[in-house]
């Protein structure tokens, strides 16, 4: 005895193309489709979440739409993303909608799930595909600038300015001026990239990459840190006026009131201290 999910699968022929899914392509093969999808939404609402019929025709209405989701996932395909995640993730947004349709209201499901996928899509976009977290109103404007664009370099026959855009989206220049450099954290370049400018087929960490000779006196500044602090009042202030403010022994000994031979002798004694403490270590 077959339980009324085997029975709704054995009724069911192979899952047709999206295209057949959409009420302007009114074939035979959506008007089964639309048939199967009413017959099994009216066998779900009699069924609880917690029979196993429910689970089996559950997952026969999202097999049966899934060219729905790879029709709409492929509007996207070409913003940065795999192709794979973003069914993925329209896939989540068809679950979604099967669990909140309500046949009783008289709309299509087709109709009210592509909202539902669209959305979880852009969601997507909005929520995972920036490198650099950028505020939602940065996100929202890039996605519009895309479309307008589009369309606007289809009209014009070449690129837009920033005031057609601007005049299109009706906001001011520095808004979409502010879209556009937001769109730079959506996605960003490995350094391992190649750099297309070299002949020598140099990477572009190798391009970005130069020497600073700062770098190699970091080690000694941390090391001494410790060591200076060690020392009395008097030969810091001798070792900060020699070395920091460049003055001579001469005037070290006038600025802190002793002679020049005996600046000498605690500059020398001060530095033997220091070079001996940091080989020791």
């Amino acid at each position: 005895m077959k339980t009324s999910a085997e029975a709704l699968v054995d009724a069911t022929p192979s899952i047709p193309p999206e295209r057949d899914l959409k009420p302007r392509r009114a074939t035979k093969d959506y008007a089964e489709a639309r048939a199967r999808t009413k017959t099994a939404f009216a066998k779900l609402a009699q069924l609880e979440p917690e029979d196993p019929d429910w689970a089996e025709i559950r997952e026969q209405l999202v097999r049966l739409h899934l060219p729905l989701v790879e029709h709409l996932a492929r509007r996207f395909s070409n913003r940065g993303e795999p192709f794979d995640d973003l069914a993925q993730v329209g896939t989540i947004g068809l679950l979604k909608a099967v669990d909140r349709f309500e046949p009783e209201r008289g709309v299509e499901f087709s109709t009210y799930a592509t909202p539902t996928i669209v959305g979880e899509i852009k969601r997507h976009f909005r929520d995972r595909g920036w490198s650099i977290r950028v505020p939602r109103r940065l996100q929202e404007m890039r996605l519009e600038l895309s479309t307008v664009t589009a369309d606007l370099t289809h009209e014009l026959s070449r690129s837009p300015t920033v005031s057609e855009l601007a005049g299109r989206l009706q906001v001011d220049q520095d808004s979409v001026l502010e879209g556009l450099e937001s769109a730079n954290a959506y996605s960003t370049l490995s350094l391992d990239a190649p750099d297309t400018r070299d002949e020598l087929g140099g990477t572009m960490a190798e391009a970005l990459r130069f020497d600073d000779d700062a770098f190699g006196h970091i080690e000694d500044r941390e090391s001494l840190k410790p060591l200076l602090a060690k020392l009395t009042p008097r030969d810091r202030k001798i070792l900060l006026l020699r070395f920091f403010h460049g003055m001579t022994q001469s005037q070290i000994a006038a600025e802190i009131g002793m002679s020049q031979m005996h600046v000498s002798r605690l500059l020398s004694r001060t530095l033997a201290t220091l070079r001996q403490e940091l080989l020791s270590d």
